[in-house]
């Protein structure tokens, strides 16, 4: 009961951004807003939440070493560590950080366990880690890809990026293979969150609302592009004058662009707060970014009492009769 309630007020909020769109879109005073002033409270809104984000996440106190470790850590010459999974040092840091950005090598190590004869019994479970990666690297395509709007000339990359998407050319316009991408993934992530018991047991009202959220932006785009062409003149002459800030009022935005527009708009401002901003707390996680040490450096807490070190010749010294009266070795006699 409880899940169908997250889902319905998420389907709902959807709804909403709909109408708005619509409304917005027979209303001229409400398009002057929309492509006006908007987007430019958007952008404010999002700055200041991700900085605030990153501000808190950097005052977490971490006084000591807690890295993630799958390896070997370094310690005596004959023994082989691994750089990777246990970086000692900040080349392997950065190179771990690689791995996670651009693979997702945490994620590959994802298992699936299942109670067989009254025994768990683990197996690898690379599914999450493909879609997840699918949908990623699509979603990152797609947002290189629409800088076209809003640089003048063209930077020749992007137009590079575009033939390569658009490789097949499947149908005209061409359909990128990061659209197909796209949907395979949301469908996916959805799907799981929605079938699986233990996901959907653990799925919030915003885990729903983002998938959804981000699906409209990609359905209401791939309808522009494909069924319901949009003045694309009229739509760069837009984005640049934001640019510029002078922003012109398009004529007919059209129904499906002020849908458009409005999920984008809600997507962004949206993020901060919410689980999406992992894509800046990835930088900012302690058990990713630091190197293992703990053997080669003392770490000492910050916010510790002064502690009065009583080193080993001090004991010695205290001791040394008592030491020597039962047998045990001393340095000085």
């Amino acid at each position: 009961m409880k899940f169908m309630m997250k889902l319905l007020i998420s389907v709902i909020a959807i709804l909403v951004i709909i109408l708005l769109g619509l409304w917005i879109a027979m209303t001229p005073a409400m398009v002057l807003i929309l492509t006006g002033i908007i987007p430019y409270v958007v952008f404010v809104i999002f700055l200041i939440g991700f900085a605030y984000r990153i501000i808190i996440w950097g005052r977490a106190p971490v006084p000591f070493r807690i890295p993630t470790t799958c390896g070997q850590e370094k310690s005596f010459p004959w023994i082989k560590a691994n750089p990777l999974e246990n970086p000692a040092g900040l080349p392997g840091v950065i190179g771990r950080m690689a791995g996670e950005l651009f693979l997702f090598r945490s994620l590959f190590r994802n298992t699936d366990v299942k109670i067989i004869g009254g025994r768990p019994i683990y197996g690898s479970a690379k599914w999450l880690w493909f879609f997840g990666l699918m949908f990623h690297w699509s979603l990152l395509i797609i947002v290189l890809r629409h800088l076209r709007f809003f640089t003048e000339p063209i930077i020749p990359w992007i137009g590079a990026l575009s033939a390569v998407d658009g490789f097949f050319e499947i149908s005209v316009p061409a359909l990128y293979l990061s659209d197909v991408a796209i949907l395979a993934g949301l469908t996916f992530l959805f799907s799981r969150r929605v079938v699986t018991p233990q996901v959907r047991y653990i799925s919030l009202f915003t885990d729903y609302f983002a998938l959804l959220l981000i699906a409209g932006v990609v359905v209401t785009g791939l309808l522009m592009r494909h069924f319901f062409p949009v003045d694309l003149n009229a739509l760069k002459t837009l984005t640049m004058s934001w640019i510029t800030f002078a922003p012109v009022v398009p004529e007919d935005i059209g129904v499906l662009f002020s849908m458009h527009l409005c999920f984008v708009l809600t997507l962004i401002a949206w993020l901060p707060f919410s689980k999406l901003a992992h894509a800046g707390g990835i930088f900012m996680s302690p058990t990713h970014n630091m190197a293992n040490n703990n053997r080669s450096l003392r770490h000492v807490n910050p916010w510790n009492a002064p502690v009065k070190l009583h080193t080993y010749t001090e004991y010695e010294d205290e001791f040394r009769d008592k030491m020597k009266a039962v047998g045990l070795p001393v340095e000085k006699e």
